[in-house]
């Protein structure tokens, strides 16, 4: 039986091989010498590329063998993961060129900036290569190993030739935890008699799978918002060098063969110049003759697009380089059974490796022309820049600076010029203070990058979407921002990002008080519950002792504490300044509005909140709640699994949060179990395609709105994909009306919100107004795309509702109010379902 499977191995795909013949020439190009002491994988990690799955730290321990054996090669530590890995950089090129690489790399962005024209004589071109940001899209890491290895040892004047002309920057994994995760997997579930049966547990690896960072990221999505470490080491490689072109390698679904970039021409974003696509047009015709020679199969210019600019293939491409992505067909294990045959691990690598070299190939050959069209894609920007008759964009939050400051530390991140307010302003009736807002030149270096961030986009050529269509980072961020025709509000120029501060205006012998409008609000809320102290919020807008406080103010008293006054007053000042808020001492409760003896003040309860993990849960949204509460407000969250979630008491949680998942994902015992605990005074918080799941199984009555009259008319078979496809709502933003004197709102200062949206959960209005505290306006399109349909269907909706169960209470959101970590906005909309639920 083992015979006759390393024959229909060595005949599948052309010429791929058996694990027992696999070496390292089975990836090499063929008839070239190599330096024998520049060591191979094999003689450092102890097998063959392919043949196990490589773990990261034998990934690191050889790219550190071959920087320290090869005078081609640099390697640079950037940072660690949130578990403590190091986050790899290679620089690759001639010795004489690493004698002078800061010179090169100096003349190099000289070049972005406005060199003279015809300057790119001799010069290098820079290519960032970057494989398996998707863990367990692990062929490209494997094929680093070997890639590393040619350009290392390789001899002759065509790799010479090559590296003279060239810097390459390769990442050899995007994930490291991702990918270790997966290689655990993958290595510890491998036979002897390796098993491609589909059915094998090899390729069905457990929740959460190793696609993800260790808080379950597609990091794949966070080059333009910047939030997680591994993506911030990698745009500072990225703005350092700013590379001419970037690669993306990838893994796709089994049956799949090979996809390169371009993608579909009509996906494309607007602000990315054509010339950028005919070139990743002409560098795929390397890509294309490479494949041909090893007799892969693939495909380009079908399905995949060039639109978000938050993906690794298309950042890029509105930063004046070349972004290209691979995806290719995942054997999830070592060799599994597809359509097109038996599909090998050895055989996904070497198309990896293939492509990394075709791209160098092309970069060699298309040097000048591509390195003139980066030079002359920033000039243009330059008199776009001078012409654009909005000069400038304003943004803050008068009420909270942290959330300004994060956005502008995006800003920071990508080397985009910003200055201070230069005094307090008001701008279309909007109140902008200094120290909390920003003011963004449009005429520098690169407009459309702003404009990118920026923007508001309703009108597109194509309907599909390969991921979310709108993002536009101040409704993300929910500040106020303006355009503007002068920057005479301008003030200096900031470089380095000042930390926020805190501080508590004096002590007090009787109370304490702050808004819930700073960002960190509930990390000092907690704080102080941690701390066994009582607090109460104001459920009224009040005025005391010339200062004016909204719905949702906290008050911490003096007396009947735990704490003295003094010790009182010292931590407070410390939670102030961990939690970059200002806190004022009241000295008395005589105040106009409520007193603070009121009791309009609602007693703040200590949280204890459980979320619900495990196979059938979207671990995005689950990972999202799990970052925000454990990274930003330095909350303990229990991650209770659906595994055991049976033998759990759960009388000891205030509140369960339940992230969207399969309509599988519980069973009619743990439904029963929920159910039972909400009886029992529990806060249960579910999520999009949760809410539905709350209504069926009664822990709520809610009408839902469908669209039942959809029918295609006239659409051929052929385009019945794009017809189904135009009715995904893959993510784009709305308004809505706030009632701010709903607790679920306490901390908006505004009337309106905007809420991200990727679901087509529409809940009718309940009859009584007030039950409605949040309400998409009849004109809610922000930004992005939604068929005409489901905005009919959306418009005077409601995202969110909250009744009653027994002693306790059910909330239910149809968006998602923490995406992607970068969608500060609405991340306080959970927080009050946590901490004023009971209020609701």
């Amino acid at each position: 039986m083992k015979r006759m499977l390393l024959l229909a191995l060595l005949t599948v795909f052309g010429t791929a091989v058996g694990q027992e013949d696999l070496d390292l020439s089975y990836y090499l190009p063929e008839g070239v010498r190599y330096d024998p002491s520049i060591p191979t994988p094999k003689e450092v990690i102890g097998h063959e590329v392919g043949e196990w799955h490589v773990t990261h730290d034998k990934l690191m321990f050889y790219m550190q063998a071959l920087a320290k054996a090869s005078n081609r090669i640099t390697l640079e530590t950037r940072g660690e993961t949130f578990e403590g890995r190091p986050l790899l950089l290679l620089t690759v090129t001639t010795p004489e060129n690493h004698a002078n690489i800061d010179l090169i790399r100096e003349k190099h962005l000289a070049r972005t900036e406005g060199g003279a024209k015809g300057s790119n004589d001799g010069a290098p071109i820079v290519v960032y290569q970057g494989f398996s940001i998707h863990g367990n899209e692990p062929s490209g890491s494997n094929a680093a190993l070997a890639y590393a290895y040619h350009l290392a040892a390789a001899q002759g004047p065509e790799i010479e030739n090559m590296l003279d002309k060239m810097v390459i920057l390769l990442d050899p994994s995007f994930n490291p935890d991702g990918l270790q995760r997966f290689a655990y997997w993958a290595n510890t579930n491998k036979s002897v008699q390796l098993v491609a049966d589909n059915n094998e547990r090899e390729y069905h690896e457990v929740w959460p799978g190793g696609r993800t960072n260790h808080y379950w990221f597609d990091m794949n999505r966070d080059w333009l918002p910047v939030q997680l470490p591994e993506s911030r080491a990698r745009i500072e490689s990225f703005h350092k060098w700013m590379p001419n072109i970037l690669t993306d390698h990838h893994e796709m679904g089994t049956n799949s063969t090979f996809f390169f970039q371009p993608g579909v021409p009509a996906r494309t974003h607007p602000l990315t110049p054509q010339l950028n696509q005919e070139l990743t047009r002409e560098i795929g015709t390397y890509h294309a003759k490479a494949l041909d020679k090893i007799g892969s199969l693939y495909y380009s210019e079908e399905g995949f697009d060039d639109y978000y600019y938050g993906k690794g293939s298309t950042f890029p491409d509105v930063n004046g380089s070349i972004g290209i992505l691979f995806e290719q067909g995942s054997s999830r294990g070592h060799v599994q059974e597809s359509e097109n045959g038996l599909l090998t691990f050895p055989y996904t690598v070497r198309n990896q490796f293939v492509t990394a070299m075709s791209t160098i190939e092309a970069a060699y050959a298309m040097r000048e022309k591509i390195l003139d069209y980066q030079q002359d894609f920033f000039e243009k920007l330059r008199n776009e820049g001078s012409r654009n008759k909005v000069k400038g964009i304003v943004f803050g939050d008068a009420k909270d600076g942290a959330r300004a400051w994060h956005l502008a530390e995006i800003l920071q991140r990508h080397k985009i010029q910003f200055h201070e307010l230069a005094n307090d302003a008001t701008i279309n009736g909007t109140r902008y203070l200094k120290g909390n807002s920003y003011v963004v030149p449009m005429n520098q270096k690169n407009p459309r990058l702003i404009q990118g961030m920026f923007e508001k986009r309703t009108t597109f050529k194509d309907s599909i979407f390969y991921d979310v269509s709108a993002w536009t980072l101040p409704l993300a961020f929910n500040v106020d921002y303006a355009e503007t025709s002068s920057l005479a509000n301008a003030g200096p120029q900031i470089t380095d990002l000042p930390p926020r501060q805190g501080s508590v205006s004096a002590k007090s012998n009787y109370a304490y008080l702050f808004e819930w409008h700073e960002y960190y609000t509930p990390k000092a809320l907690n704080q102080i519950m941690e701390k066994g102290l009582r607090a109460k919020v104001a459920m009224s807008p009040f005025t005391l002792e010339g200062n004016q406080y909204d719905y949702g103010t906290i008050m911490v008293p003096v007396q009947n504490q735990d704490l003295n006054a003094t010790e009182l007053h010292r931590f407070l000042t410390q939670v102030a300044a961990q939690s970059h808020l200002k806190i004022t001492a009241a000295n008395t409760g005589h105040a106009t509005g409520i007193d603070l003896g009121s009791n309009d003040f609602e007693p703040v309860e200590k949280q204890k909140v459980a979320i619900i993990v495990g196979n059938g849960i979207r671990s995005y949204d689950a990972g999202e709640i799990w970052h925000l509460l454990d990274t930003r407000y330095a909350m303990e969250l229990t991650k209770i699994d659906v595994a055991y979630l049976s033998q759990v008491d759960l009388s000891k949680y205030t509140d369960i949060i339940l992230p969207s998942a399969g309509g599988n994902a519980l069973t009619k015992g743990n439904t029963q179990k929920l159910k039972d605990w909400v009886r029992s005074g529990g806060t249960l918080i579910g999520y999009r395609n949760m809410v539905e799941w709350l209504s069926k199984n009664d822990f709520m009555k809610l009408e839902f709105r469908k669209d039942t009259s959809l029918v295609a008319k006239d659409v051929p078979f052929l385009l019945r994909r794009d017809f189904r496809g135009a009715q995904v709502t893959g993510g784009a933003i709305f308004e809505a009306k706030l009632d701010r004197s709903h607790p679920v709102n306490f901390g908006y200062k505004n009337n309106t919100l905007s809420l991200f949206r990727n679901t087509n959960v529409y809940i009718e209005p309940d009859k009584n107004s007030y039950n409605n505290p949040i309400t998409y306006t009849n004109e809610p399109l922000l930004s992005g795309y939604i068929s005409e349909e489901n905005l009919s269907l959306l418009k005077g909706s409601v995202p969110f509702q909250v009744q009653g169960l027994g002693r306790g209470r059910v909330i239910a959101f149809t968006d998602n109010t923490n995406f992607r970590a970068f969608w500060y906005g609405t991340n306080k909309l959970l927080m009050n379902a946590i901490f004023f639920g009971e209020m609701m």
